[in-house]
């Protein structure tokens, strides 16, 4: 999972989308909806609880990566 995080950070442009997912189930569990193109992961804290991902081709949307490690981020007390 480190291998994945440490790619997410230094490229977020080129991060396919399964690699995505297996982080943000790892860290935030299964996906509340997941029927179309979009998943959306809830997360603990108040205000706006979920991180949203989605499939563009097999890649990651690089926003959504960078989103996804803010979050984790966040998560593990480092913001």
């Amino acid at each position: 999972m480190r291998k994945i995080l440490d790619q997410m950070r230094h490229e977020p442009a080129n991060v396919r989308f399964s690699d995505l997912r297996k982080v943000c189930e790892s860290f935030f569990g299964e996906p509340r909806h997941h029927g179309s193109s979009h998943m959306i992961f809830k997360t603990p804290w108040p205000g706006d609880p979920r991180v949203n991902i989605q499939d563009a081709n097999g890649k990651a949307k690089p926003y959504q990566v960078r989103q996804v490690l803010r979050a984790i981020d966040k998560l593990e007390g480092k913001q």
